[in-house]
């Protein structure tokens, strides 16, 4: 069962990464061009994996490493990305 949520479609699509610092333990707290700031835990996720691409990021050093790019947190050229709208809600899934 999917429960969709309300929201501005305009606002959706206009949402962007102003910036993002590692904290520490696959830890990211990003601040979004609304002044939202929403700190996401992406061990859980990174421990789950199975996919070869996304496994390179269990090593810290390289996680850390992400870039901005075009509003949205960026690993490695796309190896990993997330829509910006889950990690507005602090929320990835595998």
């Amino acid at each position: 069962m999917r429960i969709w949520v309300n929201y501005n479609q305009n606002e959706r699509q206009d949402l962007k990464i102003e910036s993002a610092k590692y904290l520490t333990d696959y830890a990211i707290r990003m601040r979004f061009n609304d002044s939202t700031e929403t700190l996401v835990d992406f061990k859980p996720f990174l421990f789950k994996a199975l996919h070869p691409s996304i496994k390179k990021c269990l090593d810290e050093s390289k996680f850390a490493r992400f870039e901005i790019a075009d509003g949205n947190l960026n690993w490695n050229n796309y190896d990993l990305i997330f829509p910006v709208w889950n990690l507005y809600k602090g929320k990835i899934e595998a």
